[in-house]
């Protein structure tokens, strides 16, 4: 029996890293995963790799969460294929980072709008099929960002954002609460993603300090942060709620 068998779970940001990553994992313990993207080609190869492996994955895509009708489109539209939704993973998200005197208008709004609003629009969306349901669980990807000051790169609107996305979390765990409704976030640390995987290759780039001052010896990697997320989608983690756990393998001790 997989731990998530029979489970309706939609996941934004399945065309790589830590969404991909969760796709796989969630569909290999019985999730009917439905994910969406921006990037409709490789999307839709992680959902064809995922049933050439025998497990269940339909993707979405392109699909522009920030925009209130596309996240209220798409995740009607899966409620009904699917007859309800019993997890939703807001994993999405694309900040703007760089120093704070360089931020513009722009880059704080774009951040926020791709950070912060599109976890309120899907949510709002999927809220009351999930009261139809009798109950589930939502789980929000925060950062550590939120927690603290990041020292190899400033990202004070990505900070922001994500502080937000914390606060929204237990809010929503103290509104689902009486429904059933679990909400809990994660604070991945830097995890090696498309998006910093360039880095490593970049010498001098701060990401090599802080691999080479890693209490672990290495950094994040999306699995890392996806079997969280299986754990807190599971009844393993019925109890939990308004909860944030941060997965940086102890960075956050030394920096």
């Amino acid at each position: 029996m997989g731990r998530l068998d029979g489970k309706v779970v939609l996941i934004t940001g399945t065309a790589g890293g830590q969404g991909a990553a969760a796709a796989r994992l969630f569909a290999q313990e019985g999730a009917s995963v439905y994910g969406c993207d921006l990037d409709a080609e490789r999307s839709e190869a992680v959902a064809h790799e995922i049933r050439a492996a025998g497990g269940e994955m339909q993707s979405t895509a392109p699909v522009d969460l920030a925009d209130p009708v596309a996240a209220a489109e798409w995740v009607d539209g899966v409620a009904k294929l699917a007859g309800g939704i019993d997890v939703l993973y807001n994993n999405a998200s694309a900040p703007r980072v760089g120093p704070f005197t360089e931020m513009s208008w722009d880059d704080w709004r774009f951040t926020l709008h791709n950070e912060l609003d599109l976890i309120f629009t899907v949510t709002k969306a999927a809220w009351p099929h999930l009261i139809a349901r009798g109950g589930g669980v939502v789980i929000n990807t925060a950062s550590v960002s939120a927690h603290r000051g990041a020292t190899f790169i400033e990202q004070s609107g990505h900070g922001a954002a994500k502080g937000g996305v914390l606060a929204m979390t237990r809010h929503l765990a103290a509104s689902g609460a009486q429904h059933g409704i679990r909400a809990n976030s994660i604070s991945p640390g830097l995890i090696v993603t498309p998006q910093i995987e360039p880095f490593l290759d970049e010498p001098g780039h701060p990401v090599h300090e802080m691999l080479h001052s890693h209490p672990l010896g290495r950094l994040g990697v999306p699995k890392d942060v996806a079997t969280v997320a299986l754990f807190l989608a599971s009844d393993d983690a019925a109890y939990l709620n308004a909860v944030d756990i941060i997965v940086d393998g102890g960075q956050s001790l030394i920096s």
